[in-house]
């Protein structure tokens, strides 16, 4: 049996022999895989050709759409991935991490670029910038779909999240993916490929498999497309250098295993919740999917006075560890993804001894339940301690990429901050103290040197996602070692695969350019109050200037009585007139209450609630005598998906308002969000 990879529309076998791969918890064959004979020019000349004008067709909400669709597809058969998984070694713990926590990061995205994002091909990011004196020459940056492919290199140690995590973000921006699992894991990224393909969620050749070899892929990327790898560095360094890569200026985003480390304050004695705190997370770091993961505690940095204690403590907690078949009840670690890992991680522990002696595990032979540790390529969970972490190189610069972490002492806060830089580079570290003065000194320190830094605390510790857990709404990367790119990062993540470009030109022409309304452009009106007209039925740019209105003092007081504001620049005229304003004022919110009196419509009609209120400023005051008028401005139209349960589709229309005075002058900037019934659906 031969694993198949997914390319131009069909599946296929790599010709002849392939790579065998095995049963991480028996050691016996599963299939092979193999992908010589494959076209690695017209697998990227598909995605650009064929999947990449399909997707850029879509709107970001219906690519959205489709990705919480997809998330629901996989949760639905996740069972049948759970039962493939178990043959990586993981068990049904580490196998939720990897396959529920990829759907989520489909649930995240979807909603994310919902709510988000516009339900247009292209972003209007950012504020209009004046780059004239008159107003009539202005800026504006906007971000569309690169019309090339995103190729994901992803790691062994998970099958399904490593790919979900990139392929969303990819597929949201409108880049079509081609998905490169590591060989050894490769079967179970193909089940769930399998699955996504099979459903059709996505347009053809929106998504392809690589199972094998890349052979001579690297050779056909262009400045259109992206490239994200997951690994090793020292892989990642070849790859970064890849002539392609380098003369086509192709963007790359690596994430690379780190040193990371977890730091224990000194105001986290032993029987504090802070120390026990550390103590169950340095064991969970080292045991959750064998220690295979990117993130892992590879090094405790735990005060000097404190480390005997920490060391009998993490003891205690790993002899409860169960080490055996991932599918027996009870088992709570199971092996890693292989034997060739396996001597990977003997040979680094081998290395770390120089500097570091075993104070716990580090056994060939040891008890497995229902499976042997030779036929299997289990790895007995490992604790060391280097005294002189200062003093020592291997310590900061091997990682035993297995169930094995190394105990650090330190003297000083200074000490601790110098040790976790030593990393040179981590993709996450923590912080464990009850202590904000303490917690904020570490942090400060240490940041420059992290991804992502988790403060852990009796506070938060319930609702705590952990130490190796990225979330999609935050970055997930580091500096250095760990790679220096960024993988996740919420909307950060989508854009990464967007080209932003800066507009340059008049206010109308960016207008019809973004179908976003830029102030000082031009401007439609009609006799019908756009209050009456259909979301369908309104333009762009479509405008209504109210009649005037002059502010008295009576408004003031009535106001003032209402709200209880008696702020002295409304009511005190002595302190009014030293004031910066010189005078009495009424209040802002007075006036942006008027004006709403002023541009409503009150007639039942198509407008149904009130959505919000963004950009708020007060650009000049206004006093008593002082003339008002507004202008409301359609700037923007979102369509909305019409949900089963609700009776109308709707969208949320944004208006500009500008609210001025006798002089012409802005004396209000802001924007209203209106949400309008469509009269068509």
């Amino acid at each position: 049996m031969k694993v198949q990879s997914y390319v131009a529309g069909q599946w296929v076998e790599g010709a002849g022999q392939g790579v065998q791969l095995v049963n991480a918890v028996n050691g016996e064959p599963i299939a092979e895989a193999g992908s010589r004979g494959i076209d690695f020019k017209a697998v990227l000349d598909y995605a650009r050709d064929t999947g990449g004008p399909a997707l850029r067709a879509l709107t970001f909400h219906e690519r959205a759409a489709r990705l919480k669709a997809l998330g629901k597809l996989l949760l639905a058969q996740k069972e049948e991935l759970y039962r493939i998984s178990a043959w990586t070694g993981a068990t049904r713990t580490d196998s939720w991490i990897d396959i529920d926590g990829g759907a989520g990061t489909l649930f995240t995205y979807s909603s994310l670029v919902r709510r988000e994002f516009p339900n247009d091909t292209v972003l209007v990011e950012g504020e209009m910038e004046h780059l004239s004196k008159s107003g009539s020459f202005v800026g504006r940056h906007i971000l569309t779909a690169k019309p090339g492919v995103a190729l994901h290199i992803n790691a062994y140690n998970f099958p399904c999240w490593g790919m979900l995590e990139k392929m969303a973000p990819s597929l949201a921006a409108g880049m079509p993916v081609v998905v490169k699992p590591a060989t050894v894991s490769c079967y179970l990224t193909a089940a769930m490929v399998r699955m996504i393909i099979d459903a059709g969620v996505f347009p053809e050749g929106a998504i392809q498999l690589i199972c094998g070899s890349a052979g001579d892929l690297l050779d056909h990327v262009t400045e259109q497309d992206v490239v994200t790898f997951t690994g090793s560095a020292a892989t990642g360094r070849q790859l970064r250098t890849h002539p392609a890569i380098v003369d086509n200026a192709v963007p790359f985003n690596m994430e690379a295993d780190s040193l990371n480390c977890a730091i224990l304050g000194r105001a986290a004695a032993p029987g504090t919740p802070e120390f026990d705190l550390y103590v169950r997370e340095v064991a969970k770091e080292m045991t959750v999917k064998a220690g295979q993961k990117c993130t892992a505690i590879r090094r405790a940095i735990v005060p000097a006075d404190y480390v005997d204690a920490v060391q009998e403590a993490l003891a205690g907690r790993l002899d409860k560890v169960v080490v055996g078949d991932p599918d027996r009840e009870g088992v709570r670690m199971g092996a890693l993804v292989g034997k060739d890992q396996r001597e990977d991680v003997w040979e680094a522990v081998a290395t770390l001894q120089a500097s570091a002696a075993v104070v716990y595990g580090g056994r060939r032979e040891f008890e497995v339940l229902d499976a042997s540790a030779q036929q299997g390529a289990f790895f007995q969970p490992t604790l060391l301690r280097c005294d002189k972490p200062l003093a020592s190189t291997a310590v900061h610069a091997v990682e035993a990429f297995g169930p094995v972490s190394t105990l650090m002492p330190y003297s000083t806060a200074a000490d601790a901050v110098e040790l976790a830089r030593l990393g040179r580079g981590s993709l996450v570290g923590s912080v464990v103290t009850p202590d904000n003065g303490e917690a904020r000194a570490i942090v400060l320190g240490a940041a420059a040197y992290h991804g992502r830094l988790l403060i852990l605390n009796a506070d938060c510790a319930a609702e705590s996602t952990g130490h190796g857990s990225p979330l999609p709404a935050l970055v997930h990367g580091g500096p250095g070692r760990a790679g220096g790119g960024e993988e996740l990062g919420g909307l950060r993540a989508v854009k990464h695969y967007m080209q932003r470009t800066a507009l340059q030109g008049s206010p109308t022409t960016l207008t019809a350019i973004t179908g976003e309304y830029h102030r000082g452009g031009a401007t439609v009106s009609t006799d019908v109050h756009p209050f009456r007209k259909y979301f369908d039925d309104l333009q762009i740019g479509e405008t209504l200037v109210t009649h005037r209105r002059t502010v008295t003092e009576a408004d003031i007081v009535n106001f003032g009585c209402l709200s209880g504001d008696h702020f002295y620049a409304h009511f005190d005229e002595l302190a009014a007139q030293d004031s910066l304003f010189g005078k009495r004022v009424a209040h802002g919110y007075f006036v942006i209450s008027a004006a709403a009196g002023m541009f409503v419509e009150p007639s039942v009609g198509p407008v149904l609630a009130n959505y919000g209120l963004d950009n708020l400023r007060f650009v000049e005051p206004v006093g008593i005598g002082d003339t008002i008028r507004v202008a409301i401005t359609v700037k923007r139209k979102v369509k909305k998906d019409k949900r089963p349960d609700e009776a109308r589709a709707t969208g949320v229309v944004v208006w500009a308002v500008e609210v001025s005075n006798q002089n012409d002058e802005p004396v209000a900037l802001y924007d209203i969000l209106t949400l309008v019934e469509i009269k068509s659906n």
